[in-house]
């Protein structure tokens, strides 16, 4: 099961001059890379195209002209409100993120589990072959700071049941905090319909003052329920499809981090590269 993740390494050949210090691992071709360039992820794109294009292809085929659904005032309510709510619930912090994860929704951050698997598995054949201690010259050069606190915990000696149990505390409080952003598009889904309903009231409130211009009455009842139409559709249309998007995200980084997880329990537990490829091979199924 957050970015960019590590890079793959291979042990490059043994020369006499080369000691255990000085010997890193490099990626190479059998061996893909842990982190790459985040592809834009087109179905998000078109997914959203294709809900504002219903909506605004209905109000068409309705006889009713696109205009009717621009309103300022509406929009200023609908988001205004929204995210203002928002800041109030949660602290700053809490929000910059929520802020700069909403690239993730179009362009996720890469994965690639089976580079994971690949790291682990070059992992325990050095460890096998020339003990724990000899994975300390790698830490160093390791960019992830959890697969760096794992190993770390490693070549310090603990057991295995250690070892799993301070990685899995550290894995919940990251999926805590990525969690934390998806759940404040929640809120903006919760709060958008409730401020719609709002600005259609004040949009009825301005109606009911102008009783006296009956022609007036039927474009000022639609304008003022064009908040509403704003609110139902930022819920709906984004930000709740937001929220489960980062939801999904976050819980796949993790499911990718507990590849490492059981990986450095195994070696720790002394398990031969074989049997811990066939038990991590079941997160990659």
């Amino acid at each position: 099961m957050a970015g960019s993740l590590l890079r793959s390494r291979s042990a490059p050949p043994k020369t006499a001059m080369a000691s255990p210090a000085t010997v890193k691992l490099v990626p190479t071709a059998e061996q893909p890379a842990r982190s790459s360039r985040p592809a834009l992820d087109g179905l998000s794109l078109a997914g959203l195209a294709l809900a504002l294009s219903a909506v605004l292809g209905a109000q068409w085929l309705e006889g009713g002209h696109l205009g009717a659904l621009v309103n300022g005032s509406a929009f200023l309510i609908v988001l205004g409100g929204s995210v203002g709510a928002v800041m109030l619930q949660v602290p700053w912090a809490v929000f910059r993120s929520a802020l700069g994860r909403v690239a993730w929704v179009f362009r996720p951050p890469a994965r690639n589990p089976e580079a994971y698997l690949a790291t682990v598995l070059q992992w325990s054949r050095r460890a096998r072959r020339e003990g724990q201690l000899a994975l300390e010259p790698l830490l160093e050069s390791e960019p992830d700071p959890f697969a760096r606190r794992g190993l770390q915990l490693l070549v310090d000696g603990l057991p295995a049941e250690a070892i799993r149990g301070a990685l899995e505390l550290a894995l919940d409080g990251i999926e805590a905090r990525e969690l934390q952003a998806a759940r404040v598009f929640e809120s903006l889904g919760g709060y958008a319909p409730t401020a719609g309903i709002l600005g259609a009231v004040l949009g009825l409130i301005q109606v009911l003052e102008n009783l006296h211009e009956p022609s007036r009455l039927g474009a000022g009842i639609a304008a003022a329920f064009v908040a509403t139409v704003y609110g139902v559709g930022f819920a709906n249309l984004v930000f709740l499809p937001c929220a489960n998007k980062l939801k999904t995200l976050a819980r796949a980084r993790c499911r990718d981090r507990e590849i490492l997880i059981e990986g450095l329990a195994a070696i720790a537990a002394g398990d031969s590269p074989r049997n811990i490829e066939r038990k991590l091979r079941g997160y990659l199924e």
